[in-house]
């Protein structure tokens, strides 16, 4: 009896051109039927916002003179839910986000169109993952690629819980200077932010948002400082974001 082969949505926050995607779509197309559903341009740091205030639409793409996927018009999260209700008759096995242009470590789960669009994945009920690579210059995707496809596979046959997702950052080294794997928590210190004044052609003042990763240490209990020593890292990540334990405590306030 033939296996059913597994079906994966692929998506991503840096557009569907992007050379990120099309790598891992190489990685995954050799183990599952994948859909790419996409932005159609580049949706950094737009975390998880979807789009209510005008309407959404959808194109197919065309890669190597072969149907790609689709490019959607709004955010990760939106490519997603738009990728679930619209274009697939059944759910996929497994929503896979990446892989990322840099790292999506510590703080940056709360700012990533990338994580974003795993945690919709997980919202909706598909187990998912999100992937990046720790490198903004000339970025060879391909180790990040092949763990991908690899996690993924195991990721669809363990199951993870209702409501929880992966979140990969591997460093952009060669693969044989990749010191392993560490199942860690994500870092919780902040970006640094910077702001740098300039003039517009109208002597009007404005401002460019930079910023900086924060100090690492060697304690490799989270995956900013694990990464920075050469590791790939994966957090498991639940939705639910309740400080249960406070619960009891401010229900004690005078309210």
């Amino acid at each position: 009896m033939k296996t059913r082969k597994m079906h994966i949505l692929l998506t991503n926050d840096d557009g569907i051109y992007a050379p990120g995607i099309q790598a891992l779509h190489r990685a995954l197309e050799k183990i599952a039927r994948v859909t790419v559903v996409a932005p159609e341009f580049e949706r950094s740091s737009v975390g998880h916002g979807i789009t209510l205030g005008h309407p959404l639409w959808s194109k197919k793409v065309d890669r190597d003179k072969k149907f790609f996927g689709y490019a959607v018009s709004g955010t990760p999260a939106d490519c997603v839910k738009f990728g679930l209700k619209v274009l697939l008759k059944k759910k996929p096995d497994l929503v896979v986000s990446g892989i990322n242009h840099g790292a999506n470590d510590g703080c940056s789960l709360f700012y990533s169109g990338t994580i974003a669009a795993a945690r919709e994945g997980a919202l909706m009920g598909v187990p998912s993952l999100a992937v990046s690579l720790a490198t903004f210059e000339k970025p060879d995707f391909t180790a990040a690629a092949d763990f991908a496809a690899k996690i993924a596979g195991q990721t669809a046959a363990n199951k993870l819980p209702k409501k929880t997702f992966l979140n990969i950052n591997v460093p952009h080294l060669p693969p044989s200077r990749i010191k392993g794997v560490k199942v860690v928590k994500h870092g919780a210190a902040p970006i640094h932010a910077a702001f740098s004044k300039r003039k517009d052609p109208f002597s009007r003042d404005y401002y460019w948002m930079s910023g900086k990763g924060p100090v690492t240490s060697k304690d490799l209990s989270n995956d900013t400082n694990a990464l920075s020593a050469g590791y790939i890292t994966m957090v498991p990540i639940h939705c639910d974001m309740t400080a249960y334990d406070l619960l009891e405590d401010i229900k004690s306030w005078k309210l």
